[in-house]
């Protein structure tokens, strides 16, 4: 894969309001991202999740170090021309929709391409597209109040892929769903990532969409303090709970079957691979 955004050395101090007192949000962050990869960045409150996602954005600039996207220095980019810029090449999917309950839903999804001054012409049949591959086909004529938390943020993620962003950010976007629509909008978010080859970006909290990620960066008092694959990180629980993160269910399940004396595997499991685990140990004793 190719690097699409690198962070070097990246800082960020915010003067407090209180007698002057800086505030260090983030600390020397060095990461890549690279093109279609899906990457959760998680890290409990005061993390550096905000501030981090902020510099990505454009809406905020580092106190020293630098961001790069496809190569561009995003540092120098001029606030008058960072509202293009974001409208561009990044697409923002939020935990509350940002949809316009006064326009169809065909209408809402059609208004990033408008304001990108994109063609309709063009756009039409990409929706279409969308609109199948979201199970959305049926809503287009509707309007954003008579949908579901999940149909709408649906509607929301159609509109970000229309412009084709170089980069998805997904914002807590899952947060206002019940545990069924959290799962399916993320098994569906993971699937159009691999179908359209589309890079994300998310924050999250949810221990389930940061399992289908490629890769999990933590972040701690603005500091990244782990940076590897699911599976490898979900196996080191204990430092996951020190930073007031979940621990996914068959690793705490895994470490009160290891107190009982059991041996377990040392890898990550997911539950039906667990389960299959228990059921041949069950058959072997």
């Amino acid at each position: 894969m190719n690097e699409l955004l690198k962070i070097e050395h990246a800082r960020k101090v915010y003067q407090s309001r209180f007698k002057g007192v800086q505030v260090e949000a983030l600390k020397d962050i060095q990461l890549e991202v690279n093109k279609g990869e899906y990457t959760a960045i998680m890290g409990e409150s005061g993390s550096g999740k905000s501030t981090l996602l902020n510099m990505i954005a454009t809406l905020d600039k580092p106190t020293s170090g630098k961001l790069y996207l496809n190569g561009d220095d995003l540092t120098q980019i001029k606030e008058k021309a960072a509202a293009a810029f974001r409208r561009e090449h990044l697409g923002f999917v939020f935990q509350d929709f940002n949809l316009l309950d006064t326009i169809s839903v065909k209408d809402n999804i059609l208004l990033p391409l408008v304001l990108s001054r994109k063609s309709i012409k063009v756009a039409k049949p990409k929706l279409q597209e969308l609109a199948e591959k979201l199970e959305i086909t049926t809503l287009l004529e509707k309007y954003p109040y008579e949908l579901s938390g999940g149909q709408k943020q649906r509607v929301a993620i159609a509109g970000v892929l229309a412009i084709r962003p170089q980069i998805v950010i997904f914002d807590e976007s899952t947060s206002m769903l019940d545990p069924e629509g959290r799962a399916e909008l993320v098994a569906l978010m993971r699937r159009l990532n691999k179908e359209e080859g589309f890079t994300v970006i998310s924050i999250t909290h949810d221990i389930d969409e940061a399992a289908l990620a490629d890769r999990i960066i933590v972040l701690e008092k603005g500091k990244v303090i782990d940076d590897d694959m699911p599976e490898n990180i979900f196996t080191r629980g204990n430092e996951l709970s020190k930073v007031g993160l979940d621990v996914p269910y068959p690793e705490r399940l895994k470490h009160e079957l290891a107190k009982l004396g059991i041996k377990v595997p040392k890898k990550y499991l997911t539950e039906k691979e667990l389960v299959d685990w228990l059921w041949q140990f069950n058959l072997k004793n």
